[in-house]
């Protein structure tokens, strides 16, 4: 079995036990992107939110690179040049990035998303309840990616954090 093969059933497998995957599916499917992009690269604008009201924006140019077993991309941050990965694996997908998360953690699937992948985990914040990052990656009928990262409080508030719009290079 070919490694792309392999990964494409791992990646698929992951995806297709979502609550709501069979709705999802209407897109061409984690499969037939991978299929279409393995190898890919793309480039666009970031943009970073760190203003608590939410109305301005860091931005820097971003890269995407799309690989079988992995999507890394980098950006730069005041001039900083930053970089993260998802990882899949037989065991589920993973996540670091140089700026937000720098040691990798485990990821899991996000439910009932209409995304290429939808995943999100909970960290600690203090003595209160978790937090939680969600993290989407999807394509818009004109064939840009978003790679888009939320904030979520324990009482459901969403932040903007990161999106990054691809448009392919290679």
């Amino acid at each position: 079995m070919h490694r792309r093969t392999r990964f494409a059933g791992v990646l698929l497998a992951c995806l297709a036990s979502l609550p709501g995957a069979a709705a999802a599916a209407s897109g061409p499917g984690p499969d037939a992107f991978l299929a279409e992009h393995a190898g890919s690269e793309w480039s666009g604008p970031a943009e970073l939110w760190l203003d608590p009201t939410g109305y301005e924006a860091e931005r820097s140019d971003a890269r995407l690179r799309i690989h079988e077993d992995r999507r890394e991309y980098d950006w730069s941050w005041r001039g900083a040049a930053q970089s993260g990965v998802f990882r899949v694996s037989a065991e589920g997908m993973s996540w670091r990035d140089s700026w937000h998360q720098g040691d990798p953690v485990a990821l899991r699937p996000e439910g009932d998303a209409l995304a290429i992948f939808a995943v999100e985990y909970a960290y600690p914040a203090g003595d209160g309840p978790d937090w939680h990052w969600r993290m989407r990656l999807s394509q818009r009928p004109d064939g840009l990616l978003v790679l888009q990262m939320t904030n979520v409080a324990p009482w459901g508030e969403e932040a903007r954090a990161v999106r990054m719009v691809f448009e392919r290079v290679d």
